[in-house]
């Protein structure tokens, strides 16, 4: 009897199997976005116009236009981009891209983003951990043997919590000789070699000290996994899926890339090269309101990052002091008192350039101010907040972002 039951029972455990097998696989292929999915997202990531806004939304716009208009008043020389579930509340161009040449502004114009770059470094790292080519865990020495600051590992980088000195002061004029314009890898090789050791800021992992050597050393970290320059990383892996047309790293010069580039001013005069130019990653991005808006929302979307590890990203991970500002993996934060994120922003400044993005996830708004001639009230949008968010959710909000 069992004899005749046997090939039936196997008959029944080979076609459950193989049910398995399928399900697991269509689950699997449900999971995953496919590259044509993704461009379909991708060509859907631009805010839209507003066509018949109803009263509220008529005077939340003439209110941000009064804004801006002081603002010009005061200086204000750039583009802004303010959007509110995906609708375009306000978008502007003030004064010129070269103040000396008088050419107008558009919304095509690039900015030096300065350290809102350090997102896209982010990024950049993050991608490569859900790759698997990199980990949190990992020490700078596995990737550069000789780099002289142990115990520092890549999340400390990505939070500032490395203790690491900043490069732009370690160096005395006699390591800096050779090459005009250091690179990354300059950077990396005077660390490796140059005696004393400069000393660092901290101990690894002790306190957060926002320090651009982080993002200089993540940024060299991705080229020497990737074999390739940083900015072409980004290129294939960010600004091409999204659809960022106008972001380039300054390192490109390229017709392509340095096409409606701006210029940075401070009082009024063009700002010249600096010498730590070329160093990327902590800053040297290039990029307008528009693709600024297209990194977030695709990012926010999945296409970038599993929400797992956005979800890293967007974690506060420095307690030492009471307040609401925090940092998560490169990006800046107001959290709320049981540590949970409020608003996530990240603003720059270098040589003459002035940036700010701010996001509040809950009321789905995103604003982003770039400027080319040094200005303070480029920092200063309590008042754009209190209109987008009204008065009773951002009253402990300093002035000064």
């Amino acid at each position: 009897m069992l004899n005749k039951l046997r090939p039936k029972v196997w008959w029944a455990v080979l076609a459950a199997i193989f049910v398995l097998i399928i399900s697991w696989g269509l689950v699997r292929k449900a999971k995953e976005v496919t590259p044509e999915a993704m461009a379909v997202v991708a060509a859907n990531l631009d805010p839209v116009s507003i066509k018949d806004p109803d009263a509220a939304t008529s005077r939340k716009i003439a209110e941000i236009e009064d804004i801006f208009r002081r603002k010009k008043n005061a200086g204000f020389n750039g583009n802004v981009l303010v959007v509110q579930k995906g609708q375009i509340l306000y978008q502007n161009s003030f004064g010129f891209a070269h103040l000396k040449e008088k050419d107008s502004l558009n919304s095509q114009s690039r900015f030096q983003l300065a350290s809102l770059s350090k997102p896209f470094t982010a990024v950049a790292i993050l991608k490569l951990v859900q790759e698997g080519k990199v980990s949190l865990d990992d020490s700078v020495q596995r990737f550069f043997p000789d780099f002289p600051y142990h115990g520092v590992k890549i999340d400390m980088l990505l939070s500032h919590r490395s203790g690491l000195p900043n490069y732009i002061y370690s160096f005395p004029d006699s390591v800096r000789h050779g090459k005009k314009y250091p690179t990354n890898m300059t950077v990396m090789d005077w660390y490796a070699k140059v005696v004393p050791t400069p000393t660092a800021y901290n101990r690894p992992g002790r306190s957060f000290n926002y320090c651009n050597t982080n993002y200089c050393v993540l940024a060299a970290i991705v080229e020497k996994v990737t074999g390739g320059g940083f900015g072409n990383y980004l290129h294939t892996n960010i600004f091409a899926p999204l659809g960022m047309r106008n972001s380039f790293l300054v390192t490109d010069t390229t017709d392509v890339a340095v096409k409606y580039r701006t210029i940075g001013h401070q009082y009024g005069r063009k700002v010249d090269k600096d010498y730590y130019d070329e160093v990327v990653g902590d800053k040297g991005l290039f990029s307008t309101t528009q693709d600024i808006y297209r990194f977030y929302n695709g990012l926010t979307k999945g296409l970038l990052l599993d929400k797992k590890l956005l979800a890293e990203a967007f974690k506060p991970r420095s307690f030492e002091r009471e307040g609401i500002r925090n940092y998560g993996y490169g990006f800046r934060m107001h959290i709320n008192k049981d540590h949970s994120t409020r608003f996530l922003y990240h603003g720059g400044w270098w040589k003459g350039y002035n940036t700010m993005f701010w996001v509040c996830p809950e009321d789905e708004a995103v604003i982003i101010v770039l400027g080319n001639s040094y200005n303070r009230s480029t920092y200063d949008i309590k008042e754009l907040l209190q209109v987008i968010h009204g008065d009773e959710k951002i009253g402990e909000i300093e002035k000064d972002i």
